[in-house]
């Protein structure tokens, strides 16, 4: 992914980390807003959907948008797939009182996705629910590869309670 708008020289060289503004000495809250930090603002997005076998079955083109509810703390937004005419909105917000960093997302279908994870970590996972066909479906995110300008995220799934993870998207 790559991010379309121009970045201001301390937030893209990460001078001004989120620890140090608040007087924060805890690591894992100021990493986990120097993640809300990052998703700021409009990208480029290529999503590759994999096969059982992790070769890719799909790649389309598009966008994600997102901007502060609240400083360090909520950012909303929303992606679009227009080659699939998907369109979904997003939530990212830390909870420092509970330690963790959430995702939310909902599009068209109305299926209602939390992945929650450990404060400051990449890696999130929604609880097990019911999917489209009946069977419990469970969601793991996760976010690597990180530089100023992009990242990668992987998108697993698993039908038996995170046992064992079949690839989703990359």
């Amino acid at each position: 992914m790559t991010r379309w708008r121009l970045m201001t020289a301390a937030v893209a060289l990460g001078v001004c980390l989120p620890g140090a503004l608040a007087g924060q000495t805890e690591p894992p809250l100021a990493r986990a807003v120097a993640q809300l930090r990052h998703a700021i603002g409009d990208w480029d997005v290529t999503t590759r959907f994999l096969n059982a076998d992790g070769s890719v079955a799909r790649a389309v083109k598009g966008t994600y948008h997102f901007e502060w509810v609240v400083p360090d703390r909520v950012v909303s937004g929303h992606s679009a797939i227009p080659e699939l005419s998907q369109r979904s909105g997003l939530l990212f917000y830390v909870s420092e009182g509970r330690g963790v960093i959430e995702m939310v997302s909902v599009g068209a279908e109305g299926q209602l996705w939390v992945m929650t994870g450990a404060m400051g970590e990449e890696v999130r996972m929604t609880p097990p629910v019911k999917g489209a066909d009946g069977r419990d479906v469970q969601l793991r995110f996760t976010r690597f590869a990180v530089t100023p300008d992009g990242f990668e995220s992987r998108m697993e799934y698993s039908h038996d309670a995170g046992k064992t993870w079949q690839p989703g998207n990359h």
